[in-house]
């Protein structure tokens, strides 16, 4: 057969949105503390609390451990716009 086929389908744009996600059943948001000097970091929770004191914890048994990074984990999604 020869020539063009017909279309098999309908190609339409459309716009997404990303957000974070605040649905109740969203994931939590957490957080963690991570040492730069030898990469180990803390456990991680809802709250700074655990994280902080873990970071405070690290420098006493580290000294030399003075710089930490943030690690926070929130949620996030998507939807096409109708």
């Amino acid at each position: 057969m020869t020539g063009t086929a017909p279309p098999r389908g309908v190609i339409r744009s459309v716009q997404w949105h990303l957000a974070p996600d605040e649905e109740p059943d969203a994931e939590p948001l957490t957080y963690a503390m991570q040492c730069v000097v030898c990469s180990e970091e803390s456990e991680r929770s809802e709250g700074w609390d655990e994280p902080q004191a873990w970071a405070l914890s690290h420098s006493g048994r580290n000294p030399s451990h003075c710089t930490y990074r943030e690690l926070i984990t929130r949620p996030w999604r998507s939807w096409m716009s109708s």
